[in-house]
């Protein structure tokens, strides 16, 4: 038994004196999970980083010639495949963003960059947004990745807006979420904060180089089908896996959104974040990013750290995760049905039960 296995039983057992299962109890700590977990969940390999940037490129090589050489008929699984190894493109630079892919930030903002760059992702300018999200997970107008619609935020909207609003909402649409959020907030350096936007910029500049050679080549040599087929489709799958990862992963009609006052972090990330089952196949493209609880107690751990650091936390913590579910169309048909708005201190409400209730 090493040494760090031993640290991390002596902690789980001090902590089991210290603390009920009181799912509010406000003396739980980040700090307390974080050092009940074995010390091995932290270590970076550089090895198995790399080797998971090889991996995945090749399986991007492998979508795209799939594309090429599919009848039309298969063309679909082709896109879904393609796009799902770019989802795991994300994952990578997700590390990179969180500095746990290398020890050199060198390292991390190139290949950060890179693995972006076909995204047409700005790696600085969703770096410093996505930690912002870590760092007000689950909270009440702070939670800038996917927080509920408040009542009164949708009263306060223009007609335009109220109409989009309810039709993504009602509609099953939760699946374009994150091209909105891409477009609306990833390009514009005055959404953050000066000393920060020297590197949106050359973020930005990035992708806009990439695509100022990548796009006309393809409409060159492919046309306006070959660039729908090789770029557009299979980014829109990728678009599709970040949107319901993202909305899955903090979204059930039991998980609260706390104001500023009563909001405990520790709690939001261990209650509020939802480890949700994908095929294997997804899980394997994307890395495991779904085992996502761990990656909330602490952006440290590398990817494939994650499920030795969910067991922990599962064998510590258990009574205060959220149960887990299985990704299917009756999750996010129960989802959308019911996680329409949100009222502070009451929870989720339906459009209809909002109008009902007026």
């Amino acid at each position: 038994m090493t040494t760090s296995i031993v640290n991390s039983e002596k902690a789980r057992r001090e902590l089991e004196k210290s603390f009920s299962s009181d799912i509010n109890n406000p003396e739980i700590k980040l700090k307390h999970i974080i050092k009940s977990l074995p010390r091995e969940c932290f270590q970076k390999d550089s090895r198995q980083a790399w080797m998971t940037v090889v991996v995945n490129v090749l399986m991007v090589a492998l979508g795209y010639a799939s594309l090429v050489f599919a009848p039309w008929y298969l063309l679909p699984f082709a896109w879904i495949f393609t796009g799902t190894a770019l989802t795991g493109f994300f994952v990578i630079g997700h590390d990179c963003g969180h500095r746990s892919f290398s020890n050199k930030h060198w390292v991390n903002d190139l290949v950060g960059h890179l693995v972006f760059a076909p995204l047409i992702y700005p790696f600085h300018a969703w770096r410093i947004g996505h930690n912002y999200h870590h760092k007000h997970t689950n909270k009440l107008d702070y939670d800038n990745a996917w927080h509920p619609i408040r009542p009164e935020a949708y009263e306060n909207s223009s007609p335009t807006w109220k109409v989009i609003l309810k039709t993504f909402l009602t509609n099953k649409l939760w699946w374009i979420g994150s091209v909105g959020h891409w477009a609306m907030i990833h390009f514009d350096p005055n959404n953050f904060l000066e000393k920060d936007r020297a590197k949106v910029k050359q973020s930005i500049t990035v992708v806009a180089v990439f695509a100022a050679i990548v796009f006309p080549t393809l409409l060159i040599t492919t046309g306006i089908w070959g660039f729908i087929k090789f770029w557009v489709v299979p980014w829109l799958v990728y678009h599709f896996w970040m949107s319901t990862f993202t909305y899955v992963h903090h979204t059930a009609p039991d998980v609260p959104f706390e104001r500023a006052t009563k909001w405990n972090e520790a709690i939001a990330q261990l209650s509020g974040t939802i480890h949700c089952n994908y095929p294997a196949w997804v899980e394997f493209l994307c890395h495991d990013i779904n085992v996502h609880v761990p990656h909330h107690i602490s952006t440290a751990i590398p990817w494939y750290n994650l499920r030795k650091a969910y067991s922990s936390i599962q064998e510590n913590w258990g009574n205060y995760l959220h149960e887990e579910c299985n990704f299917s169309w009756s999750l996010m048909k129960q989802l959308t049905d019911e996680c329409q708005l949100y009222k502070e201190d009451s929870g989720y409400l339906t459009f209809k039960e909002y109008e009902t209730g007026k």
